[in-house]
């Protein structure tokens, strides 16, 4: 191993967003030598790393081949794509590559006692849905936990967080595995591990739909015959997977499966878990979100069935994911701006059966044409952002009303559009299908912008 004189290993963090920052800090925490580069420096981030007590590099005065002198480690944000040079040049040197929840996985493999439960949720669409709902249903239990990785708390931060008296926070942690994290990972390994599905995204990310759906598998590879995998009964990549994990093999979903609905009643293998009335949304993904979380908490003896229903009944969904924001003139309007893949955009549309459909954003490199499966179900459609042309090209080939199918481009136009058009029995639906990064900084400014545009059209109507 490359080291520093004072014998440190030296470790090189490439992006120092939200996650990087963490990275360094942690790393830094655990006897590291860190130095940081961006392709983009900032005066908040050069700050950022001035606190830090770190270098910060500009990657365009500096080779790659110079910032990972002496490195043994390369910690890349989740920013960092698959073909990114600094990828390629570590790879080719043999400097090892890690992700921040590989880095979280070894540190907690050394804690004193032990390390904590780990449960993992992957997928293309619902990670984060399910990985909430595992949280909620463990608190529900008693234990405490905390939805880390991919979400707004690097899993390099919740291992360390602790109380107002220094006592460890948490008890368990349920990580949300996105690829771009999962890529990186080794060793890291859950005691159970969620696969929920898999559909063709972030292509402008990794080399290839071969590489997408093998960075995913790493949720299963590093597991031991004493964890368990659980998987989507009616996904066959996903059930293709599960039969080569090591852990103990469980579905969910599907008529067959270990944890399925019958007789109106989700149930597992050892019983009933909960009436499906119970919850508080049934739609389809609803009901396989629960069944999933479920799985994760019973099977591995973290909480029981009572304890799940109680969480079940009690459960909220994080908002922007089909999330009903207003009626009016009797119509419904939904945010479901977190749909950035075609995939999840179809799974909303198949929620309703009369829709004026908002879509549209920036390119993901993915087909859009799940979308238009069922021209029938759609009222009108109106296309935004970047891919507006192509929305507006796809759903007329696919025998939408071509007059009911229009470019506005921005969302406020789009609003506009939609209350003009949207009748009797039907449902105003933005679901993208697409990113949010050409028109807004994220998903959720999409949403929020969407909810006040509705807001403000609402108080119109009534005024």
């Amino acid at each position: 191993m490359s080291a520093r004189p004072d014998n440190r290993p030296k470790a090189l963090v490439y992006g120092l967003a939200v996650a990087g920052v963490s990275t360094v800090r942690a790393l830094l925490r655990h006897g590291h030598d860190v130095i940081a580069a961006d392709d983009t420096i900032t005066p908040e981030r050069l700050a950022t790393a001035t606190e830090l007590g770190v270098e910060l590099i500009d990657s365009s005065v500096r080779s790659v081949d110079e910032l990972l002198d002496g490195c043994s480690m390369l910690c890349p944000a989740p920013g960092v794509p698959e073909t990114h040079p600094i990828i390629e040049a570590a790879l080719a040197r043999g400097i090892e590559i890690v992700s921040e929840i590989e880095l979280a996985y070894r540190w907690e493999q050394q804690r004193p006692g032990g390390p904590r439960r780990m449960l993992a949720v992957t997928a293309t669409d619902g990670k984060t849905t399910t990985s909430k709902l595992a949280v909620h249903l463990l608190e529900a239990a008693g234990v405490r936990s905390i939805d880390a990785g991919n979400t707004d708390t690097p899993l390099v931060d919740a291992l360390d967080a602790v109380d107002e008296v220094g006592n460890e926070r948490y008890d368990a942690f349920v990580v949300e595995c996105s690829s771009f994290r999962l890529a990186w990972t080794p060793t890291f390994r859950a005691d159970a591990a969620a696969w929920l599905n898999l559909q063709p995204d972030h292509l402008n990310w990794h080399r290839s739909m071969n590489a997408y759906e093998a960075a995913k598998a790493q949720v299963f590879a590093n597991q031991t015959a004493a964890d368990v995998a659980i998987g989507f009964a009616e996904d066959p990549v996903v059930m293709a997977w599960l039969a080569q994990a090591p852990g103990r093999q469980c579905s969910f979903g599907g008529p067959d499966a270990d944890y399925r609905v019958e007789n109106a009643t989700l149930v597992g293998p050892n019983g009933t878990i909960a009436p499906l009335r119970s919850l508080r949304r049934r739609l389809p993904h609803d009901v396989t979100n629960a069944l999933a979380a479920s799985a994760l908490v019973l099977e591995t003896g973290l909480a029981d069935a009572a304890a799940v229903a109680s969480g079940l009944a009690t459960f909220v969904g994080p908002p922007h994911r089909l999330e009903r924001i207003a009626t009016i003139n009797g119509i419904d309007w939904y945010n479901d701006s977190k749909a950035t893949t075609p995939h999840a955009a179809a799974a909303a549309i198949r929620s309703f059966e009369r829709i004026v459909l908002i879509a549209g954003g920036a390119d993901k490199g993915v087909a859009l044409s799940s979308m238009a499966a069922e021209p029938e179900r759609f009222a009108g459609v109106i296309g935004l952002g970047a891919t507006a042309p192509n929305i507006v090209e796809l759903f007329i080939a696919a025998g939408v009303n071509a007059e009911r199918v229009v470019d506005v481009q921005t969302l406020e136009r789009a609003v506009t559009q939609a209350a003009e058009w949207a009748g009797d029995g039907d449902v105003v639906l933005l679901s993208p299908g697409c990113a949010s990064l050409d028109q807004f900084a994220s998903f959720e400014v999409r949403g929020d912008t969407f909810r006040r545009l509705v807001a403000a059209l609402s108080q119109e109507v009534s005024a």
